[in-house]
């Protein structure tokens, strides 16, 4: 019940029907035939928001069109003249009934408003008085529900209906749409559906999504594990406009359309016809909460039929909303078709294997910050051998120091004759014979193992490994460049990052480019709005041509520029020399020398902005994937 702002409602509201209606206002002049012919359809024009809260969308609506509706009378000289916009056409469904009561009392109070500022307030009273039971607002489970008999496209007629009794909307009065003449009615979905994610779902939300499913006959339990609840609402609007010119646009949580949720959830509402009309990029929602909690959302404009070219629009860095029209929308809110990425086992490209670093599952004992690790060292130099750096993305990026205990199965009865090492053992021992896991049961009789090691590092131990390309798992979306770095044989990568074991440096130029950034900021999930890399998703989905010797050469030469640039400021970190108004100019200077290199190995040229590299990166994904139909697909880490 929180009172959302009126600028984010309008995001929604105005790409979906209340642009359209300006620009009628303004294309009719002074005409009385072109003002009489909006009126009528202002008069038609039918709202519906089946996750209404307190009514905040459609009281804006209502407010909007009551405020075109005094314009269009004032031009044709009837100012005084009562609204042909009935507040039947605004219906609205909300699970709770006290706020459902709000909602219908807001509209009547905004009718009163609107009265009093275009007729004054005596016409006003008279309008308003007495008030009566009528209600359109639908108190009910919208996923439960059928939203034709809430709010048909066409008719006057409204009959409620549930999917069972169990979940029929609180007993009122049934009020069907006032006035005639709806043969030409128009229908506008939109709201602000609530976000909660697989694991904030309790079961009545998960037993609501499969519901959805089953009825739309698109039930596979497998995709439960991956659809916010918020897609409820979608999938029902996707259904709903199926075969009608309806328009919805949602507010959802930005995951929709990032990572593995994309070739999830968007497949099942392309399978019903729809094509993104407009789209919002991630953005902060915030309301007027005295606990204003902003989350990151976007908003997406879904049709059965383009009425014209769709449009893309984003803020940029002044706060100020920009557009853009387009041939086409993707999933990922981006230029280009609806085609979908999914996780891969292998790089498309060729590339050398990405794995998730080593976890110990040790209870800690195995793990030593630097004070430790130092005394461990001076107490006794049998340990200093086994003493490796512990590398992750926080080690990485802010300089935060790390070690653990790394050893080898031919070298355990060397390091237990440490009595701090062997008192380390025991405890890891100790707390793996008491875990729930079998797994981790299991590697109770070798408390010196780290519990998860990656594949090519085992392969790769007992210091035959030279160094690791490290790519942290969550970075800053602020960051012109995603942070990577490398590490030497003394170090083990942490399950909070990715690893590239002994691999050409040529690798990190192309982690470290901004055509990376751009494809993994696009196609992988994200935590608010900081980027969470994967290796299935972001790596082996990363398209890059055939690299020749002197393309690789070029590259590995760039990557070390950048690592030279770095070293110069030491012991400056990451993230001190990242950030987007204070990099260094030598720093910034290699990074866009590393950016031409591969720029051009792409098209021969630079690219003129994110856009362009998109376009060209989903052109080649799509070419390289079409020559390569079978290749397996993998899990999203």
């Amino acid at each position: 019940m929180h009172y959302t702002s009126v600028s984010n409602i309008l995001k929604v509201l105005n790409p979906l029907f209340l642009d359209s209606l300006r620009t009628q206002l303004a294309d009719a002049g002074t005409s009385p035939v072109k003002l009489l012919n909006l009126r009528k359809r202002l008069s038609r024009i039918r709202v519906f928001d089946p996750a209404c809260g307190s009514g905040n969308f459609l009281v804006i609506a209502y407010k909007e069109m009551r405020s075109i509706e005094a314009k269009v009378n004032e031009l044709r000289g009837e100012s005084d003249r009562k609204t042909e916009i009935p507040l039947t056409n605004f219906r609205g469904i909300e699970l709770r009934e006290f706020p459902a009561e709000i909602a219908r009392l807001t509209m009547v109070i905004a009718n009163y408003q609107c009265d009093v500022l275009y007729r004054g307030q005596n016409e006003a009273l008279k309008e308003l008085l007495p008030l009566d039971e009528k209600n359109w607002i639908t108190c009910g489970n919208a996923l439960r529900l059928d939203w034709m008999s809430i709010c048909p496209p066409t008719g006057e007629t409204v009959k409620y209906l549930a999917d069972d009794l169990l979940h029929s909307p609180t007993n009122k009065e049934v009020v069907n749409f006032e006035g005639g003449g709806y043969s030409k009615t128009e229908l506008f979905i939109c709201g602000n559906p609530p976000y909660l994610g697989y694991s904030l779902q309790s079961s009545k939300h998960k037993d609501d999504l499969k519901n959805v499913l089953y009825s739309l006959k698109l039930y596979d339990g497998s995709k439960l594990n991956y659809l916010d609840y918020i897609s409820g609402w979608l999938l029902k609007a996707a259904e709903f406009g199926q075969n009608t010119n309806v328009i919805s646009a949602f507010v959802a949580t930005n995951s929709i359309c990032q990572g593995i949720s994309i070739s999830t959830l968007w497949p099942l509402i392309f399978k019903y016809g729809q094509k993104l009309q407009f789209a919002y990029s991630s953005f902060k929602w915030s309301n007027l909460a005295s606990n204003n909690a902003g989350v990151s959302v976007i908003i997406v404009g879904l049709t059965a039929t383009l009425k014209h070219k769709p449009s893309l629009y984003s803020t940029d860095a002044n706060g100020v909303t920009v557009s853009k029209i387009v041939d086409e929308i993707n999933p990922y809110l981006s230029p280009g078709t609806k085609q979908t990425i999914e996780p891969l086992f292998s790089s498309i490209a060729g590339l050398p294997n990405m794995e998730i670093g080593n976890t110990p599952r040790d209870g800690g004992n195995l793990i030593l910050n630097f004070t430790e690790s130092k005394l461990l060292a001076f107490e006794d130099s049998k340990t200093v051998p086994f003493i490796y750096s512990y590398v992750g993305s926080q080690e990485l990026i802010r300089g935060n120091v790390r070690k653990c205990l790394w050893i080898e199965d031919h070298l355990v009865d060397e390091a237990i004759l440490s009595k701090e090492i062997r008192k380390r053992l025991l405890a890891v021992q100790n707390m793996r014979l008491k875990s729930k896991r079998k797994s981790t049961k299991f590697f109770a009789d070798f408390p010196h193992r780290f519990a998860d090691i990656s594949n090519n590092f085992r392969e790769k131990s007992g210091l035959i490994l030279n160094s690791s390309i490290v790519v942290p798992r969550v970075s800053s979306e602020n960051r012109l460049y995603f942070p990577v770095g490398i590490v030497d044989n003394m170090s083990i990568v942490t399950g909070s990052a990715f690893a590239i074991y002994d691999q050409p440096l040529w690798n990190m130029a192309l982690i470290a480019s901004r055509l990376h950034l751009v494809w993994i900021a696009t196609v992988c999930g994200k935590l608010e709005t900081r980027i969470r890399y994967s290796n299935t998703l972001g790596w082996n989905t990363f398209p890059v041509p055939k690299l020749t010797s002197k393309n690789k050469e070029d590259l590995s030469q760039a990557a070390e520029n950048i690592l030279l640039a770095r070293e110069e400021h030491y012991p400056a970190t990451i993230a001190d020399l990242y950030k987007p108004d204070q990099m260094p100019e030598n720093l910034r200077i290699a990074h866009e020398h590393n950016d031409e290199i591969i720029e051009r190995i792409f098209i021969g040229r630079r690219f003129k902005n994110d856009t362009e590299r998109l376009e060209k990166l989903f052109e080649l994904y799509s070419k390289m994937t079409a020559q390569d139909n079978n290749k397996p697909k993998g899990t999203n880490h």
